[in-house]
């Protein structure tokens, strides 16, 4: 008698994995490339990013520059690869510290439970009812515009994300044999949550960091586009769009050239946390 639930053809596998394979193939080349030009514009742009030349403004693609001129004379290569450092390391640091403080947070509460665990959930549905763009506009009225600003606010949103995902790994790890064992044994919940719990929810803290870089990438454009960003005259994708809306008529490229910069990294960051989320879970491998 077959079995009702037949595993798919190897035809249909070698697709599957071939596809996941290229997921994270072109997830970490795009990020490769973006990394590669932000690193390059600390040492060198074409021209400076501040530079105004009034006498060439306005220049479109190839008149001036190999991306034209902003309404200042500004080259938009240079300051879209001055913009690609801003942006990237804003959103990178701001996921660093909201994802280590948040899963830190997640961990703990998996581990005493109790009052503390729905303390922190509670703190974290006051966090999620206050969103990033809000919380920076409540810090640059005290702190002005500026990275610490967008950065801070950015993280602040990460930690209930992280907490959130990281309690529910960490509850299902608490529930497996390896770690009753451990408990049996008379391991501390400290000793557990760093020696057993933490290596089996590592990845799922790596495939949500990656995923949540886009997002991250997002708001901060969100924010440099309302003014809450980086402060000019250092670039920013956000603010190289909010400059643009003026000009959408006679120079569509300024807004069309930090757009498909913003676009480009969420689509690279969201296809890398794809293709590690299929690489590192076992249960996607299996398929």
């Amino acid at each position: 008698m077959a079995p009702i639930f037949s595993s798919a053809p190897p035809s249909r596998r070698r697709v599957l994995k071939f596809s996941r394979r290229m997921n994270l193939i072109s997830g970490a080349i795009i990020i490769g490339m973006l990394i590669a030009v932000a690193l390059l514009s600390l040492i060198w742009t074409p021209l400076p990013p501040a530079k105004m030349q009034i006498a060439h403004k306005l220049q479109p693609p190839l008149a001036f520059g190999l991306l034209g001129t902003d309404q200042l004379g500004r080259d938009v290569l240079s300051m879209l690869m001055a913009g690609c450092w801003n942006s990237l390391s804003i959103a990178i640091t701001a996921v660093a510290i909201g994802g280590t403080l948040g899963s830190i947070a997640g961990i703990s509460a998996a581990a005493i439970r109790g009052p503390f665990e729905a303390l922190l959930m509670r703190i974290c549905d006051v966090i999620f009812a206050l969103p990033p763009i809000l919380s920076a506009m409540m810090l640059g009225a005290f702190l002005g515009p500026g990275r610490f600003t967008a950065t801070t606010a950015i993280a602040v949103f990460m930690i209930p994300v992280f907490a959130r995902v990281t309690l529910a790994a960490s509850l299902q790890a608490w529930s497996r044999d390896y770690v009753t064992a451990a408990r049996a044994i008379g391991n501390t919940r400290l000793s557990i949550s760093l020696r057993h719990v933490l290596p089996n929810i590592l990845s799922a803290i790596i495939v949500h960091g990656a995923i949540q870089l886009g997002l991250a990438i997002l708001t901060e454009a969100g924010l440099s586009f309302l003014g809450l960003g980086m402060a000019p005259p250092a670039p920013s994708w956000g603010r190289m769009l909010a400059d643009a809306q003026t000009y959408l008529g006679a120079a569509p490229w300024l807004a069309i050239l930090p757009g498909l910069a913003i676009a480009l990294a969420v689509f690279g960051f969201n296809m890398l946390g794809d293709g590690l989320r299929d690489l590192l879970d076992p249960r996607e491998a299996n398929r």
